[in-house]
C-alpha cells in the first residue's frame, strides 16, 4: 500500500464540513484539522499512484470549499515501535 499526504487549505466556513466529506472518502484513512499553511490534513493508504490522482484531483479538489491541495508520497515509514525490531 502506498501512504500519502493531502493537505489541503479551505475556505475557512467550509472546514468543518470538508473534513467529514474528505474522511468519507474511499482510500482515506484519517484527516487531521490543522493550523499552519494548511487547514486539514488527509492521509492516504492506497494501492496504487492511480489511486492517489483520482481521489485527489477528481474527488478532494472537486468538493467545494477547497481552495488546493498539495501531495507527498511517503517512500519509508519510521516509528518509535521499529527500535524493538533491531
Amino acid at each position: 500500500m502506498i501512504t500519502s499526504f493531502v493537505f489541503v487549505k479551505s475556505e475557512p466556513r467550509a472546514t468543518v464540513t470538508l473534513s467529514q466529506a474528505i474522511a468519507d472518502l474511499t482510500g482515506v484513512r484519517e484527516v487531521y484539522s490543522t493550523m499552519g499553511d494548511s487547514d486539514l490534513i488527509a492521509i492516504l493508504w492506497v494501492p496504487s499512484h492511480e489511486d492517489i490522482a483520482t481521489i485527489v484531483t477528481e474527488k478532494i479538489a472537486a468538493l467545494p470549499g477547497v481552495l488546493s491541495t498539495k501531495t507527498s508520497i511517503a517512500y519509508r515509514a519510521y516509528s518509535s515501535q521499529d527500535k524493538d525490531l533491531v
